[in-house]
């Protein structure tokens, strides 16, 4: 990569050189991004996560940018065509629609019109009246009338001349930059329902003659509408005026003349907007738009899935979890502290058995036997009759009774993991299983899942899937390494996101341990096969050894800084163990006496962190929370209710909140807050409890329009008006986009 290249990302990034080249190194030497932002600092300058991600992300387009370069270069090259200036030109190219801008002429082509023209000796004719001067019009096209070439005719030769000069025309690199700027600032979505579609297309009504400019619509309109287009409901169109973009043409193509010859090139123009250039043009703003709607639900998507990932855990305690349901029962299965299946049992308190006393006499014998310390209750079908039942049959104080979240439960129980960790239980035990360990740590049971069955996503399966997957890989790394794995009791997809090991050494990792038992130190784990010297470096840190031999083994500091932190101790005189535990021992210690080439400040203070709190968990404690009781059903609901609620999930148009129904309801971002809001995630996160008040209850069609606001019924019919204006989604946000964003998530 040139120098141009690291120069053009510090300054995107606004960021000095040197941590652009630092951090690219350490890149292509294989480090990870987790391992560069928290063991590197010194390196980078104390770069963060999103930072170094940034530059690897530019870096590998930049690459891409100059391989697509190069293959042109080489094409052109070949052909014989490769003049200084054009190579300077497409060496001086900075994107990748300038690159192919300047190879569209020299592309090898299918026949067109304009190649067909040529083949019967036209084009000097064009050449003549491209160059726009005066000339015999008639006499001149005479000269090429050949019946044996297939021109019979003077238009005939005139019109395979325009086909040759609209050609030239669409190949224009000055035009397609200033027709492409167009396209992006003057263009207008418009959307309309395909003649006899009404009915069906029903979930897109907003859409049925719709329009707003290409520029600022929204990432969920642009992916509802192309959703609507590609199901054969809608008819799509993304063009500025085409007056506009005539006039655009002629500006640049035609000379200030009027003569017969500029006539024919203003025919040609005419021609190469509607069968060439616009085509052209609406394909490359459709990818831009797509591309950037892509890159706003992939970033809602990951940032909600962060949210839901690092949810605070219950802990290592003893758990049953309750898969609740009417007909078939409720599925029950009890867990030790680290999520062992102790247990199964099936209950029926629900309708039609309604056999209460049994089921009440089963669970109360069920958490006695296993000292059980927390109840989990899936908030599917029956979940809030069952969590009633259990609430009431007189369980200890002490047993915390709570609803979780089972979405992507039912993928879990069905996959290769479950049925690996599982082999002999059927897919009701899984789902129950996986329930309770959410409850007890939600990260390492949520990345078993394929994160696009979580359901905290904004129409994921429309969008590059390629580009969501490496976002979500990302954003679980992250979160697997900030908080930290215990290597003795990790699964091994849990293993598989630390930092530097992958599928092949996770499955390593878990194989050596249940040959050899625990791991007693972090050293030890270098003798899993295949796990080099690489590997551990970026791995280590990551990885925490619960009560080994060497204190630090249970924290986040590094091997590599083992050594300077006994040196510490060994300084003030003390223990190891002493110096972790006493803040008095540690404020002895001046930071400034350890500064080194390779070890800075930033490294030291986090050092300093993590021997005050080793091993500590990032994420915030366990909070109990309840629905109201008396309301489980849509039909308990009344307009000026005040709820507790719990957030699902978080879109560009506001934020779904779980009430207790079995239908989460939409507060949409007019209704957040009391004061103006940008984006949803400036007020609410995932996972939040929130109090919510009912504006609206639609049991037809399964809505529930709910408000944040202090007083939400203020002004109402003035809000509503400003609400309309400010996001026409509002009808189609809280019914089509919400179907549209959970079609594929599975209970």
């Amino acid at each position: 990569m040139n120098i141009d290249h690291y120069l053009k990302i510090a300054e995107e990034l606004n960021i000095k050189l040197k941590q652009v080249t630092d951090t690219i190194a350490l890149l292509d030497e294989g480090a990870t991004v987790p391992f560069i932002s928290r063991y590197r600092k010194e390196v980078t300058g104390s770069l963060d996560e999103v930072q170094v991600a940034g530059i690897r992300d530019r870096a590998l387009q930049l690459r891409e940018l100059d391989k697509r370069r190069d293959a042109i270069l080489k094409s052109i090259k070949e052909q014989g065509k490769l003049s200084d200036e054009l190579e300077k030109k497409i060496n001086g190219a900075e994107t990748m629609s300038v690159l192919e801008d300047l190879y569209l002429p020299y592309k090898p082509k299918r026949r067109t019109k304009a190649t067909i023209a040529k083949e019967k000796g036209l084009e000097p004719l064009a050449t003549l009246i491209f160059e726009q001067t005066s000339i015999n019009l008639e006499t001149e096209a005479e000269k090429y009338v050949d019946e044996s070439k297939e021109v019979p005719s003077s238009e005939e030769a005139l019109q395979g001349a325009r086909d040759i000069i609209a050609e030239w025309v669409n190949e224009n690199v000055e035009l397609r930059k200033k027709m492409r700027d167009l396209f992006i600032n003057e263009g207008t979505f418009v959307s309309k329902v395909l003649p006899g579609k009404e009915a069906e297309a029903i979930k897109y009504k907003d859409y049925f003659d719709w329009s707003e400019p290409v520029k600022t619509a929204p990432s969920h309109r642009v992916l509802a509408m192309r959703r609507g287009e590609k199901e054969l409901f809608l008819m799509l169109d993304s063009c500025p005026e085409e007056l506009s973009a005539i006039a655009l043409m002629e500006n640049v193509i035609l000379e200030d003349a009027a003569n017969t010859s500029v006539e024919q090139v203003r025919m040609a123009i005419k021609d190469c907007y509607k069968r060439l250039l616009k085509p052209s043009m609406e394909t490359e703003v459709r990818l831009f738009t797509k591309k950037k709607a892509d890159e706003d639900a992939i970033k809602v998507f990951a940032e909600n899935l962060r949210q839901l990932l690092l949810a605070a855990p219950l802990g290592e305690k003893s758990v049953m979890a309750i898969d609740p349901g009417f007909r078939t029962g409720c599925k029950t299965v009890c867990l030790g502290p680290q999520g062992q299946l102790l247990s199964f049992d099936a209950i029926y308190p629900n309708e039609p058995q309604k056999r209460t006393a049994e089921s009440a006499a089963t669970i109360r014998h069920l958490v006695e036997k296993h000292q059980i310390q927390a109840i989990a209750i899936g908030n599917g079908t029956a979940s809030r009759e069952t969590e009633a039942f259990v609430k009431a049959i007189g369980l200890p104080k002490s047993v915390i009774v709570t609803m979780v979240n089972e979405s992507g439960a039912s993928i879990y129980s069905a996959s290769d993991v479950a049925r690996e960790e599982f082999p002999d239980q059927d897919l009701t035990v899984r789902g129950a299983v996986s329930i309770g360990r959410r409850l007890m740590d939600p990260l390492a049971e949520l990345v078993k899942i394929d994160a696009k069955s979580i359901g905290v996503g904004q129409y994921q399966h429309d969008v590059d899937q390629s580009a969501l997957k490496n976002s979500l890989d990302d954003t679980v790394m992250s979160c697997v390494n900030g908080v930290g794995v215990e290597i003795n009791t990790a699964s091994k997809q849990l293993l598989t996101y630390v930092s530097g090991l992958g599928p092949v050494l996770a499955q390593n990792i878990v194989a050596y341990r249940t040959e050899n038992g625990p791991f007693k130190s972090r050293s030890e784990i270098k003798k899993v096969p295949r796990l080099g010297d690489k590997a551990y470096e970026q791995a280590a840190g990551f990885l925490r050894i619960r009560n080994a031999k060497n204190p630090l083994d249970s924290s986040a500091v590094h091997p590599e800084r083992y050594e300077l932190v006994e040196k510490m101790a060994k300084d003030i005189g003390a223990k190891l163990t002493d110096l972790m535990s006493s803040e008095e021992l540690r404020s002895k210690i001046i930071l400034k006496n350890y500064v080194s080439e390779t070890v800075g400040l930033p490294t030291l203070q986090d050092i300093m962190d993590e021997l005050s709190k080793p091993g500590r968990d990032p994420r915030e404690g366990f909070e109990l929370f309840s629905f109201q009781e008396g309301v489980n059903e849509m039909k308990d609901l009344k307009v000026g209710m005040k709820l507790p609620g719990i957030v699902t999930n978080i879109t560009k148009f506001g934020a779904f909140v779980d009430i207790g129904v079995h239908q989460d309801g939409l507060v949409h971002l007019s209704h957040l807050a009391d004061k103006f809001i940008n984006d949803p995630n400036e007020v609410v996160t995932v996972n939040q409890k929130v109090e919510v008040t009912v504006m609206e209850v639609d049991i037809q069609r399964k809505r529930i329009g709910l408000s944040m606001k202090s007083d939400p019924f203020a002004e109402r019919g003035k809000s509503k008006s400003k609400e309309k204006k400010e996001d026409p989604q509002v009808a189609e946000g809280d019914l089509a986009a919400k179907l549209a964003m959970l079609k594929g998530k599975f209970r």
